[in-house]
């Protein structure tokens, strides 16, 4: 049998993979079936058997891609003067990157995504060393902010990166399972917190 070009193979998991995704999005990781797959993929049972062995399978790859773009919002920034506040914002946003703004159906991925990762431990694993590079991008770039002077230095970095990433977390659920959640009301109104004055404990 005549080996298939690179370029085909990739062509073909990629088209296998978008199946699955457009069926996990509507129905959910667990309520899929192969055969759901086979169908939207428009595939043999063999076809995709060959580059998948089993469902986990599939959902182990589609959720790893969730994570890579996830990654991909917080690469860091070793420029000599850090980003404007408003930017440290729209990076734990991502409002120009799918994962992060993109569509509810990217929001609806990434939730079950979360929930995958409560029942398989390489997946929360690898869920926690994304997130953690993630924290330390913010980190850095909340420190930053704190060395000139435009953030309180009397909370640790760390624990201002946590809080805004689980603000985020909260508006990707939102989108999620409401549809529409506006980015840039979202973002004003965590700028209007993080400049609000520390008041004096009574």
């Amino acid at each position: 049998m005549a080996r298939m070009p690179k370029e085909h193979l990739e062509a073909r998991r990629r088209q296998i993979l978008d199946a699955a995704r457009h069926c996990f999005i509507r129905n959910g990781f667990h309520a899929t079936s192969m055969q759901d797959v086979l169908t939207e993929a428009e595939l043999s049972a063999g076809a995709v058997y060959r580059y998948f062995k089993s469902k986990d399978d599939i959902i182990a790859a589609t959720a790893a891609e969730a994570l890579a773009e996830v990654a991909s919002a917080f690469e860091a920034d070793d420029g000599a003067r850090p980003p404007d506040l408003d930017n440290i914002v729209d990076l734990v946003l991502g409002v120009e990157r799918p994962p992060l703004s993109g569509s509810q159906e990217s929001a609806q991925l990434l939730v079950q995504v979360w929930s995958e990762a409560l029942r398989s431990p390489s997946l929360r694993t690898k869920l926690k060393e994304v997130m953690a590079e993630a924290r330390g991008v913010v980190g850095g770039l909340v420190a930053r902010h704190q060395q000139r002077g435009l953030l309180p230095a009397d909370v640790s970095a760390e624990d201002v990166a946590d809080v805004l990433m689980a603000l985020v977390d909260g508006f990707l659920v939102r989108r999620a399972v409401y549809g529409h959640a506006d980015s840039a009301a979202f973002r004003n109104g965590m700028r209007a917190l993080m400049s609000a004055p520390a008041q004096a404990a009574r």
